[in-house]
């Protein structure tokens, strides 16, 4: 009788331990894994540091093949970015989207869970713009081709393609990229996909400290700074989405979410807008806000997803705050803390 109580007790256990094993290496928080180095590590070892901090979802700006064989197996979750110079061929027809995706998606689809494919990072506007709206038709022909019912197909844009922002409620794309972001917003709520947006409450901040409070960017503002309407805001990154889903309603599509596929804060590069503890305190925020699944003032019930900008500090990049973004130093150690090991 005995024997079989400490086996029922290590049985429980295992289970618990699997259980809280798999809980933590599907950490529902994504960071921006950018290669503009030339001292980071291989793609092997920075899959292994995902896995060490229990960091669920990767996004890549290409399909790097090196990278995408390292990811075979690890359970991580990936936005796979689409360069922007391919956009134009993607967009001229279905069969060139069904090559793009035969080379550089299809044999990865077997040991990857492919969440997202962005077509372009940041083109509207401009003169690439007109490109995104037929590369995500055709992509999504083509994964629907394959059957392939878990790939949304979105596009990553700036805060810039907003002509109004402040408040909220006066959220609209601006003249230059309505055009553009009307097609683009109907195809992903026809398709139940997610508009990717980079929002970056640092730049609001070091643009104009004396009208943007820290503690309002940081997430740390005791109560409400901004009120709009029965709307009351006490973070600047909530107030930025939900002017994307005021902008989106005045083209008459609310059904489609937004995703934070850029944020962060630079730990160098500014003076005294960017030190290492105010990078922690607003990443540290940012995650909290992740992980306890808080939506914005104007979508309080949905689950808010989000990618961290970004794994390393990238020495490649021009120098100051843009080569500061990084949560680690190439050689893997943190540049400050903000996940727990597993």
């Amino acid at each position: 009788m005995a024997s079989a109580w400490i086996n029922i007790v290590v049985s429980i256990a295992a289970l618990l331990y699997y259980h809280i094993g798999i809980t933590r290496a599907l950490l529902d928080i994504g960071v921006n894994y950018g290669m503009l180095g030339n001292n980071l590590p291989s793609p092997a070892t920075v899959v292994q540091l995902y896995k060490k901090y229990n960091i669920g979802k990767m996004r890549l700006f290409d399909p790097n093949p090196n990278v995408l064989n390292a990811l075979r197996g690890s359970g991580i979750d990936v936005t796979l970015g689409i360069k922007n110079q391919d956009l134009q061929s993607i967009a001229s027809s279905a069969d060139a989207a069904k090559t793009w995706f035969d080379t550089n998606v299809q044999p990865y689809m077997s040991d990857i869970t492919i969440q997202y494919i962005s077509a372009g990072n940041e083109v509207v506007p401009g003169d690439l713009a007109q490109y995104v709206l037929p590369a995500m038709q055709n992509l999504q022909t083509v994964i629907s081709q394959y059957k392939y019912t878990g790939v949304r197909v979105s596009t990553v844009v700036a805060s810039s393609t907003l002509g109004s922002s402040y408040p909220p409620s006066s959220g609209a794309f601006s003249n230059e990229a309505r055009a553009d972001m009307v097609g683009i917003v109907k195809f992903l709520s026809i398709t139940n996909s997610t508009l990717l947006v980079n929002a970056y409450p640092y730049f609001a901040y070091a643009s104009d400290p004396t009208h943007v409070r820290l503690d309002y960017a940081q997430f740390t503002a005791p109560g409400p700074v901004v009120r709009d309407g029965d709307l009351s805001y006490s973070n600047l990154l909530d107030a930025i989405l939900d002017a994307f889903y005021w902008a989106m309603e005045k083209e008459g599509v609310s059904s489609v979410d937004v995703v934070v596929s850029e944020s962060g804060w630079p730990s160098a590069g500014n003076g005294d807008f960017t030190t290492p503890q105010l990078a922690q305190t607003y990443n540290q925020n940012f995650v909290k806000k992740l992980l306890a699944k808080q939506g914005t003032p104007k979508r309080p019930g949905l689950h808010l997803e989000g990618f961290i900008f970004a794994m390393f500090n990238e020495d490649q990049k021009p120098p100051g705050v843009e080569q500061n973004w990084g949560l680690f130093y190439p050689d893997g150690t943190p540049v400050y803390h903000v996940f727990s090991e597993a």
